[in-house]
C-alpha cells in the first residue's frame, strides 16, 4: 500500500513538472514572438513625389538608439504630423509617402521616421508599443529641438504605431492632435488571436498562457504586457482624436477601433471603413481619407 501510494506521488511529481516545464516553454515562446518583427527596405522615397524634405537622425527618449527618418516640408508656419508605422513595417510603408505628399501640398510639414528594429533605425527590443513610446517621444523631443511650439505638432499613427500613440500621448498632454489607424484596444486580445491562428492550441486553451506569457515577458524583457492597453490609457486624452478602422480588418478586429472610440473624449470620431482590410483604408479610399484627416487636423489646431 505504501509502495502504491509512493509510486501514484512520484507520477503526480513528475506530471506536475512537465506541465509546468511545458507552460514556461509556451508562454516563453509567446513572449519571445512579442520582440520579433521582420526588417522590411524601404520602397519609396520622398522623391519619388517631388518632395522638399531632410534625412534627420535622432535618438530615442532614453537616448539609447538611434532613429532615422525624413523632416518633410509643407509651409514652415504650418504644424509638422509625426506619423508611427506599424510592426514589421517601416517609415515608408502603407503609402506613407503618398499620404504626407498630400498633406504637405495642403501646408502641413511631417516627420516620418523608423521604429526601433525597423526600417534603418538601430535594433531595439520590439514590445507591440511598450518600448516604442520611447520612439516617438524622441521624435517629439527632436522637433521641439529644431524650435518646432508643442502646440505645432501632431500624430498620426498605424496598427501598433497607433497603439503606441494613445499610450504615449496619454503621457504628453502637450501634444493635441490624434489620428490612430488600425489600433489595438488590448493587446492580451491579439496574443490570444496569434496564438489561434499560428499553431493548433485550440481556443478555449490559449487564454491560460496569458498570465505566463505576461510573466516572462516582464522578467526576460522588462515588456509589461498588462500596461498594454489603449483602451484604457485614451482616457487619459483630453481632447478628441479620429478613430479609423477597416470593418473588415482581419489582423486587428474592428471592436478594437471600437472600444477605443467607445473610451475616447466624447467629440471623438470614429470612421469605420467598409469591407476594408487591415491598414487598407488609404489604399482603398486615398481621398476620403486625406479629407478626414485633414478635416480633423484643422479643426484640432484652429481649435487651440
Amino acid at each position: 500500500m505504501k509502495y502504491t501510494k509512493y509510486i501514484l506521488n512520484r507520477y503526480v511529481s513528475i506530471m506536475v513538472m512537465l506541465l509546468t516545464i511545458l507552460y514556461c516553454g509556451v508562454s516563453l515562446f509567446l513572449a519571445n514572438g512579442v520582440t520579433k518583427a521582420d526588417r522590411e527596405p524601404l520602397e519609396h522615397i520622398p522623391e519619388e513625389y517631388n518632395l522638399e524634405y531632410e534625412d534627420v537622425t535622432f535618438q530615442d527618449k532614453q537616448d539609447e538608439l538611434t532613429l532615422r527618418g525624413w523632416h518633410i516640408q509643407g509651409n514652415q508656419e504650418m504644424p509638422t504630423i509625426i506619423f508611427v508605422h506599424g510592426l514589421g513595417n517601416n517609415r515608408a510603408g502603407d503609402e506613407a509617402l503618398d499620404l504626407a505628399s498630400r498633406l504637405a501640398h495642403i501646408g502641413y510639414n511631417s516627420l516620418l521616421f523608423d521604429l526601433r528594429g525597423h526600417g534603418t533605425s538601430d535594433d531595439g527590443t520590439i514590445s507591440g508599443g511598450f518600448f516604442e513610446q520611447n520612439d516617438l517621444m524622441g521624435a517629439f523631443d527632436f522637433l521641439t529641438g529644431t524650435g518646432i511650439p508643442k502646440r505645432n505638432i501632431g500624430v498620426i499613427g498605424f496598427s501598433m504605431g497607433a497603439a503606441t500613440a494613445i499610450l504615449a500621448l496619454s503621457k504628453e498632454p502637450s501634444i493635441t492632435a490624434l489620428v490612430v489607424d488600425s489600433t489595438y484596444s488590448d493587446i492580451s486580445d491579439l496574443i490570444t488571436q496569434e496564438v489561434s491562428r499560428k499553431t493548433a492550441l485550440p481556443d478555449w486553451l490559449v487564454p491560460i498562457f496569458i498570465p505566463g506569457t505576461k510573466l516572462a515577458a516582464d522578467l526576460i524583457y522588462q515588456i509589461k504586457i498588462g500596461e498594454l492597453v489603449p483602451g484604457d490609457a485614451v482616457k487619459k486624452i483630453a481632447y478628441p482624436i479620429l478613430v479609423i478602422h477597416g470593418q473588415s480588418d482581419d489582423r486587428i478586429p474592428v471592436r478594437h477601433g471600437i472600444q477605443v472610440h467607445q473610451s475616447a473624449h466624447p467629440d471623438s470620431k470614429l470612421w469605420l471603413v467598409p469591407e476594408v482590410l487591415h491598414m487598407d483604408s488609404f489604399l482603398t479610399y486615398p481621398d476620403e481619407y486625406t479629407i478626414e484627416v485633414v478635416n480633423y487636423l484643422d479643426q484640432r489646431f484652429v481649435s487651440q
